[in-house]
């Protein structure tokens, strides 16, 4: 048996990785396909059902993490994610309760819900012009922007990171919402990225967050969905046409 020292794990320069001891694994997961996915229509926070297709989705997702063990379950209160998150939930080891925040909403889409994006050039180019110059801080006509969300749910992970501390827990949410986990984990995402971060319907995205760093872990995978239709990666931040 070698009598060297074990090695220390080296983390790259400049940056001092979260401590397990102390820090939260995230499991986030987008919801399954809602029936206004489905349609290509904006929905933020409209209250829409899951798509027949969702419905499936979810129970992939709930036969692959059967019997895993989690802290704690959180989703949106929207029903797209609680129908998500009900399907799992009951297939984790010791049937934990879900508990709902709204601080997971969806991004609020305000005038857009309801449309699709031919109806968006239509009724709002200049928006859409103002969003190509300015992704990060432009605001959904009557809606949030993505500093909005960023802030609003960057909050909501902060409070469950200082409730689990050392934990795994499994949140239910939304694309956007996803998005923000991989910026908090990155310590940020430049404004040009945001677009290039395609979320699938119930994809599972990794991270370990602590009080001032964070890792992304793993992000995007839909595995469970190799013998289902194609996932839908559209969303409200991203629009129907990229």
């Amino acid at each position: 048996m070698s009598s060297e020292a074990p090695r220390k794990r080296l983390a790259p320069f400049g940056f001092t990785p979260p401590d397990r001891a102390t820090a939260t694994e995230f499991w986030v997961v987008r919801h399954g396909e809602s029936t206004w996915n489905a349609d290509g229509r904006y929905q933020g926070q409209t209250d829409v059902p899951l798509s027949h297709i969702g419905i499936l989705q979810a129970a992939s997702l709930a036969e692959r993490l059967t019997g895993l063990h989690f802290d704690a379950v959180y989703t949106s209160d929207l029903v797209r994610a609680s129908q998500t998150a009900d399907a799992v939930a009951e297939r984790l080891l010791g049937n934990p309760p879900v508990q709902a925040d709204p601080g997971l909403r969806e991004i609020d889409v305000g005038e857009l819900s309801g449309l699709v994006i031919a109806d968006i050039r239509a009724r709002f180019p200049d928006y859409l012009s103002t969003l190509i110059r300015e992704p990060w801080a432009t605001r959904r006509p009557g809606g949030e922007s993505m500093e909005d969300l960023f802030a609003r749910c960057g909050a909501a992970f902060d409070r469950l990171r200082a409730r689990h501390p050392g934990g795994r827990v499994l949140v239910f949410t939304h694309g956007g919402v996803v998005r923000v986990a991989v910026g908090l984990a990155l310590g940020g995402v430049p404004a040009n990225a945001w677009a290039r971060l395609s979320v699938t319907n119930t994809s599972i995205t990794r991270v370990l967050l602590g009080e001032n760093s964070g890792t992304l872990l793993g992000f995007n995978d839909d595995a469970h969905l190799e013998d289902l239709l194609e996932a839908t990666e559209a969303d409200d931040v991203l629009g129907q046409a990229q």
